[in-house]
């Protein structure tokens, strides 16, 4: 059979990539990146609210063209390829983003009346203004029905769809009055390319629907709408509109009409594949199997494993949610993260120091220098908010251990290893309740470019860590869902397991942990674990007056003595 190709768009925090990758070898032959026009990069902010974070779904929309007509020029100078010889299309979006849209599934944003309204616009995943929305939900599971939060680690993240959809409710009723329903951006853009045009017949991905959403096969889908009673008799209403079931990455979620087929000079008919999230399909094309964590590393972070049905053993605290099909099909998918891990970065370097990105370079090669515990700095990991393992968007950064010859290099790196040793946080608790986590795979392009901080990770967790052969992986993982719903008879794969192996590899490199900075970094993360669990509220009586004194010993030790 001649070769055959599949198209991945992947919409990220800032930018929407299209890739087309051949189904028999993995590697993209085109590719293109459409930079959101609206806000500030991409994002619409409120100056008055720093929680605030929207996106205007016109640049979703204008950017899904824009980037696949684009890869698909590019894949054109390669001989073996044609517009025919693409057999799906894989979309993986941010999220939760969830859209508020009209009967005709029109997002509401795109209409002259609330184009300038910022809640009918899409709730960015990292939107934390539902933080009290959150904390009720919570609160009122436990009491009434704690299987709504067992399963999420125990708590409800701002983060999240309903506690947007809620806030919605509370803050701008009008906008919630006028939506018709909700479409998750994962949802929503296969859903356009399909031509659906009534919300309740867009296909939804578990993915979404179960890590956000609390959709759960097992109690019969979404929370029940006494449950949703409880918090707004409006909220139970909508249920109706919203969706029934939803559906793992083995189901595609329609196919491409002729609408859209004449503006990317497509096929019309070609599968499209069910929606998901980026660091989920991520974890697919970096060749997750169980026994495989992986970590896609950018401006947050989010850990993905899958563990078998007979092997998944009670609901792990703290962790964003654990859900059949979410990642595999037939597996349970469970995810962890951080919310700012390049962010914070970017925060350091952009807003406190005031330059234009270059003194990343500066500093790294700065901070490469000094050794574990020099610097006598500890931090935590929290400028965004933690994700897990406390579920608490209220919390904040910290840096503890300045001097007045504390050095910006030294900062800089001390913000790496906090990133680390949140982490290894992650990466203890998984394993304490019997995930399997034999290797450690980290996509993104922080992994790829910084091997100081993939050399501190190694050395903060004790484990090897291993790099995706795919710049792309998360577009990728997007790729090899469609060759899985076009099928071996059209060119693809029939199951996840033979794409995977066809489609994914590694980088020749790998990061092993340094003994001696490993000891070094045992004693920091002890500290760290302090501060944690302290400012963390995990333990309240936990003794913080030793922190600055044992930074102080730390660097004392480990401060090479000059010559």
């Amino acid at each position: 059979m001649a070769e055959r190709f599949t198209i991945g768009v992947d919409y990220g925090t800032n930018s929407v990539r299209a890739i087309v990758v051949s189904t028999s070898t993995g590697k993209d032959i085109g590719s293109s990146v459409f930079n959101y026009p609206s806000g500030h990069q991409g994002i619409l902010l409120d100056k008055n609210d720093h929680h605030l974070a929207r996106q205007n779904p016109a640049d979703y929309i204008k950017g899904l063209e824009m980037s696949v007509v684009s890869a698909l020029k590019q894949a054109k100078k390669h001989k073996e390829f044609s517009a025919d010889s693409v057999i799906g299309i894989g979309v993986d979006t941010t999220g939760s983003t969830p859209i508020p849209v009209d009967r005709n599934n029109v997002p509401l944003a795109l209409q002259k009346e609330w184009k300038k309204n910022l809640a009918a616009h899409a709730w960015l995943w990292k939107d934390h203004t539902s933080a009290e929305e959150a904390a009720k939900i919570t609160e009122t599971a436990k009491k009434q029905a704690p299987k709504y939060v067992e399963r999420y680690g125990g708590t409800y993240s701002s983060e999240w769809f309903w506690a947007k959809v809620w806030h919605c409710l509370n803050a701008a009723p009008e906008v919630f009055d006028a939506a018709y329903s909700w479409v998750e951006l994962a949802d929503f853009i296969p859903a356009i390319l399909s031509g659906v045009k009534d919300p309740a017949a867009v296909m939804r991905g578990v993915c979404a629907a179960g890590h956000k959403a609390i959709f759960q096969h097992d109690w019969g889908g979404l929370p029940d709408k006494s449950f949703l009673s409880m918090l707004d008799p409006k909220l139970a209403d909508l249920r109706e509109r919203l969706f029934a079931t939803a559906y793992d990455a083995k189901t595609p979620a329609g196919t491409l009409c002729a609408e859209w087929a004449g503006k990317l000079g497509l096929r019309a008919g070609i599968p499209i594949a069910i929606g998901a999230f980026d660091a989920h399909y991520g974890a697919i094309g970096a060749g997750v199997e169980e026994g495989t964590l992986v970590k896609i590393i950018g401006t947050s972070t989010c850990d993905c494993t899958v563990v078998s049905q007979e092997h998944k053993r009670g609901e792990i605290p703290g962790i964003c949610g654990t859900v059949l099909g979410s990642i595999l099909p037939d597996y349970y998918g469970v995810e962890a993260g951080q919310s700012a891990v390049g962010d914070i970065f970017k925060w350091f370097v952009e807003v406190v120091c005031g330059n234009d990105g270059s003194l990343h370079n500066t500093f790294t090669k700065q901070a490469q220098k000094l050794a574990p515990g020099q610097s006598g700095l500890v931090a935590l990991d929290w400028n965004n908010g933690n994700r897990t393992i406390l579920v608490d968007p209220r919390l904040s950064g910290l840096l503890v251990g300045q001097t007045l010859y504390t050095t910006p290099a030294e900062i800089y790196r001390a913000l790496i290893e906090a990133t680390a040793y949140g982490a290894r946080a992650i990466i203890e608790r998984i394993k304490e309740y019997g995930v399997p986590v034999d290797r450690i795979v980290c996509c993104g392009g922080i992994a790829e470019k910084n091997p100081m901080l993939m050399q501190i990770y190694a050395d903060v967790t004790g484990c090897t860590m291993l790099i995706s052969g795919s710049s792309q992986t998360c577009a990728l993982g997007s790729c090899i869902a469609a060759a899985v719903v076009a099928g071996k008879k059209n060119g693809g794969y029939d199951t996840f397991a033979e794409a995977q192996k066809k489609m994914t590899s590694l980088k020749p490199v790998k990061y092993t942990p340094n003994p001696k900075a490993k000891s070094v970094y045992d004693a920091l993360y002890s500290i760290y674990r302090v501060m944690h669990d302290s400012f963390g509220g995990v333990n309240q009586s936990v003794d913080v007056s030793r922190v600055m004194k044992d930074l102080i010993a730390l660097k004392e030790r480990n401060t090479p003595v000059s010559k």
